[in-house]
Order: structure tokens, then sequence, then C-alpha cells
């Protein structure tokens, strides 16, 4: 330690030395502080000995400052906490009268993986009111103790400033609902609130509802939506705050994989700020907040009207809630999202309409789907036929041409498949048409809320990866566990990829990069929804059978007397596409090139 440093410790040690003997509490002071922690003791144990069970105490609030009882909602600063009830056939909801909120919100009818009661946030460390310009000073009514009274399925919270001035909160649950009517109603206040806007503030720490947690805070965020735009989100993968345009902001959600906490104002908010952390606290998710800015328009009696959705994230019923809400639910990019909502999902709904369990209504889908899709793969399967029954001559070429010159021998390829009338794209262009789908669904079976908790054969649910091998421990890649569906998904794919090289007579590095694959998606799909592997296992299964039934209708000598008889009638004059002009004359000034360099070496 040098000479500068043990000198500020010593002066530090002086000062504090000095505050705790002249700020110091005297004998009396202490005395009659004494007396009100004995007061207090004797006023709490009556409180628990009174209270009646539907207004449970958890607990009181330490001492407050005289002076702070006598400002703004000074009668409300100090309380003993109570909570009350909503319900109805779709949610349980708790409310406190700290902060007048919803202390938790419980989704019945549903479970979490581990077979618990679906709550969406719970405790303390959510926070909701109104943050108030009161006299220059900040007042949170999350802070307050409001009085509550219920009215049949109305709960109202109200926090009196003084005489006939008061904040009151209206909550209301009608039957069979996942929507909360939520009224903010501020009477008198404005004589006492300065500014013109008041800010509502929301935050939520999210629980865990899934098997993995990992994979559940991949798909939530926080989404938010301006009136006649699209829904949007902040990030799903890292901590971000976004402050929101001013504008008309029709409504903002606290959105994870399965469920949504929404909240939607009669009259859009000006503007905001929305905020999500990443948790690493287990059992829980994220961390959300936002800030919202309402209008204040001094008046004497002020009202801000608003609707909670607490609920699934199921497609149908998010759309039914109005608003475009159902876009929270996320179908892929442009254009796989558009072939999910209007070609698979209402496919699959239709099918789900017959009372079937979710794996045989996903084996009919692919069917349908690869019956859709046989003339692409005719189509494909016929060319790349064509293409190996040729390799002989190619090969042939190659001989005479040799690798010194790979332009030339491009040249020489395309004339060989000029006479015989062979497409060398036909095999790729159908493959490539049918991709979308196969990637929609990459986005479809994730984010498909109806196979949460849904079971077919050994997968105990669809919606998450079946763990048929557990490590106990995590392997990089891999991970905890082995998916049993997902190993099985990548041996149908090797013996596809098999056999789809028999087809072709694909050879050298090309032959290969195939088998690669497969294993490169058993790591990455291996945490991915059962549901999805089981997918694309039937997808290879059927495509691995519409093969062979193709190749007993396509006879490989006819096809060879076909194109050798093409080579014996004249080519008609066509007009060169405009990127087959530009392959041609790329190709004839790569060969000049070649020329060039070669005069002079």
């Amino acid at each position: 330690m040098d000479r500068n440093t043990f000198t500020g410790l010593f002066l530090i040690m002086i000062v504090l030395a000095g505050s705790f003997y002249f700020f110091k509490p005297s004998e009396a002071e202490m005395k009659k502080e004494n007396e009100r922690i004995a007061a207090d003791s004797i006023k709490k144990a009556t409180a628990n000995s009174t209270a009646t069970p539907a207004a449970a105490t958890v607990a009181a609030i330490p001492a407050v400052d005289s002076a702070a009882l006598k400002g703004p909602f000074g009668g409300n600063i100090a309380g003993t906490v109570q909570t009350s009830v909503l319900e109805n056939e779709n949610l349980k909801l708790t409310l406190t009268n700290k902060g007048g909120k919803i202390l938790s919100a419980e989704v019945k009818g549903q479970k979490t993986y581990a077979g618990k009661p679906v709550i969406l946030f719970d405790g303390d460390q959510n926070k909701f009111g109104l943050n108030l310009n009161i006299g220059g000073k900040i007042v949170s009514t999350n802070d307050l103790y409001f009085t509550a009274s219920k009215n049949g399925n109305s709960i109202n919270m109200r926090a009196n400033y003084s005489g006939d001035k008061y904040i009151e909160y209206v909550y209301d649950l009608k039957p069979n609902s996942n929507k909360v009517g939520f009224n903010i109603n501020l009477n008198g206040l404005n004589q006492v609130i300065q500014n013109n806007t008041i800010t509502l503030n929301w935050e939520a720490t999210l629980l865990e509802q899934e098997k993995s947690g990992k994979k559940e805070q991949e798909h939530s965020a926080p989404y938010y939506k301006y009136a006649d735009e699209n829904p949007n989100h902040l990030s799903v993968a890292k901590d971000e705050k976004e402050e929101l345009k001013e504008g008309k902001i029709e409504w903002f959600s606290f959105k994870q994989h399965f469920f949504s906490a929404v909240l939607i104002p009669t009259v859009p908010f000006d503007k905001g700020d929305l905020e999500v952390k990443v948790s690493t606290q287990l059992g829980q998710i994220k961390w959300y907040g936002a800030n919202m800015q309402l209008t204040f328009n001094q008046l004497a009696a002020q009202n801000y009207s608003m609707e909670f959705y607490f609920g699934t994230n199921k497609f149908s019923t998010l759309k039914a809630q109005g608003h475009e809400l159902e876009k929270q639910v996320d179908m892929g990019y442009w254009p796989l999202k558009y072939i999910n909502r209007f070609i698979v999902l209402p496919v699959f709904n239709f099918l789900e309409g017959f009372g079937w369990r979710y794996g045989l209504i996903i084996l009919v889908l692919t069917i349908l789907l690869k019956v859709a899709m046989s003339p692409l793969t005719y189509k494909s399967y016929l060319s790349m036929a064509k293409m190996r029954i040729l390799k002989p001559e190619m090969d042939e070429i190659k001989a005479k041409v040799g690798d010194d010159n790979p332009t030339l021998l491009q040249q020489e390829y395309l004339k060989l498949y000029k006479q015989v009338g062979v497409n060398p794209l036909g095999g790729c262009l159908p493959m490539l048409l049918q991709l979308p789908f196969v990637m929609a669904f990459f986005f479809f079976f994730p984010n498909l809320f109806e196979l949460r908790g849904e079971s077919f054969l050994w997968m105990k649910d669809l919606s998450t990866y079946d763990d048929f091998i557990k490590f106990g421990v995590d392997i990089p890649i891999l991970g905890n566990h082995l998916s049993l569906m997902c190993i099985l998904m990548t041996i149908s794919t090797l013996i596809y990829t098999y056999f789809n090289n028999q087809i072709s007579g694909a050879t050298g590095q090309m032959k290969y990069i195939g088998y690669i694959m497969p294993i490169i998606f058993l790591g990455v799909l291996n945490s991915y929804p059962s549901g999805l592997n089981y997918y694309y296992f039937l997808a290879n299964m059927l495509t691995f059978a519409q093969q062979f039934m193709i190749k007993s209708m396509v006879d490989d000598e006819k096809i060879h007397r076909t194109l050798q008889e093409n080579k014996t009638k004249p080519v008609a004059e066509k007009k060169k596409s405009r990127f087959s002009a530009k392959l041609e004359d790329y190709m004839r000034q790569q060969q000049q090139a070649q020329i060039q360099q070669k005069k002079n070496k």
C-alpha cells in the first residue's frame, strides 16, 4: 500500500468515527423510538388476529417520516398488504392493494412442463402504476396503499389525495374472457398534477413455463404496434431498450413463447419506451419494462380506458382479440409467413377438426403436401435421370478437353445439353420451388401452440425435444440429451441422400457434401421440437417412397434413345435469354483470357 492510499483510508476512518459520535441519537430520542416500535408491534398483532380470510395480511411497511404522511397521498403511504381475487373460467387474477395492481396472473386450464399452473408473473418485483409530478416530485402509485372494494366481477382500487381528490383503478373481468377491462379515473387532481403528461409504468419478470428455458428465451420478446403498421418487437437474444417514436402506439405486450400479457389502450399512447433484459435467475425467462406517456388534459375528471389480455399465443385465440395480436406468432420471414398463414395453417386447422391426435395430423399434412408437390418431384427425378445417363458422354468430353481449360469444358458440356435437349438446372429448379415449404415448417411447428403438451408415441410433448437419451452433462453442440426423433430424421436424410446420389450420378465433393449436412442438422435440430423432427422424418420417408414409385415408371433405356434421337434433329433457333447470353459471353471472355495468358508465358 503506497503512502497516498494509506493517508486517504486514514482520513475516511476519521470522518466515519466523527459522524457516529456527532450524529448519534440522544437518550430521549432513543426512548421515544422504542416506545413507537412497541406500539407498532401491538398494532400489528391486533391486525393479524382480526384479519379476514378474504384479505390476507402479507407484510407491514417500516416506519414512515411524519413529514411524508402530511404530503401528497399521505394517508396512503403506510398500510398493510391485502389481496383480492378476480376469477372466471379462463383467468385467476390476484390483486394487491399495494399499488392497486395485479399481483399475479394465472391462465387456467394450462400447465407448465413441470405440471404446475401457468402463472405469467408473480411477486413484489413486478411493478405497475402511474408516475405523477406533484409539487416537483415524482409520486409512484406503485408505492401507495389503495383501498379495495369488490363489486361482482369488478374490483375498485382507490387512493385518496385529500377530500374528493383521488386516483381510482377499476378492474373488470367478464365471464369466459381472457381480457380484463382496466380504467384509470383521476378526480380533482388537475390542481395538483404538474405537466401535461403522465407516465404509465409496467415492469414484470416472466416466469419459465416450458421444458427448455433457453428455447423459451429465444421465442420471447416485448412486442408493440403502431396504428396502421404491422407489429414489431425488440431483440429475442440480448438486452435492449428502444424509444418508441411519437405517434399512435396501439398496444404493447410482454410476450413469451406460448403466452402473452398485452395492454391495449382505447386511445393509443402518444409515445413511450420498451426494455428487455435476459434473466439469469433459475425459473425466470426475461424482465420486461415499459413506460408509456398518457396525455393529461388538466380536466377535473380525467379517464383512461384500457384492456389487458392474459392468455395463450394460439393463433386463432389471438386473432379473435383483434388489433392483429396474432402477428406476435412468428410464422417466419417473407414469403414463409404467407405460406404458413394462408396455406399450412388453414389445412392444419381443417385436419384438427376431425379430432385426430396431432401425430396423425402431422402425418396427413405431410402426405397432402407431398401429393401436391409430386409433379415437381417427378420433373426433378426425370431431369436427374437424364444427367445420369449423359454421364458417360460427359466423361468422354472431359477426357478430350482435359482439366486445364475449365471454360472450354463447360462450353462443350453446354453444346451437349443443347444437342440432346437437356436443361442442366432441371433437377434443381423443382427442388428450389419446394424449398420454401420445407423452410416454412421450420417456423410453423416451433411456434404452434396446439402441439404444446400433446404426446405421440414416446414423445411426451410435440412442442419440445424428446430427450430419449440423457447425458447428465452438457456436450458441445448436442447439449445434455439426444433426441430419438432427431436421430431418426438424420438417418432418413442420410438414406435419402444416398439414393439421390444414385439417381443423379453425383461424384467428387458434391457426393460427400450431401452426407455432411445431415450430421450438422443433427446438432442444430437436437433441441428443436420433436414435432418438427417428426415432420422432416416423414417428409424424407415419403420422398423416398415417391422416388421408388417414379423409378418403376421411368425407363432409362427409353430416355437414352430419346436423347440420342434428339442429336439427329435440327436445333431450332431460339431467342436466347438474357441469362444465357451473359453466360456464353462470360465463358467466351474467360476462354480468350486463358489463351492470352498462355501466349504471354
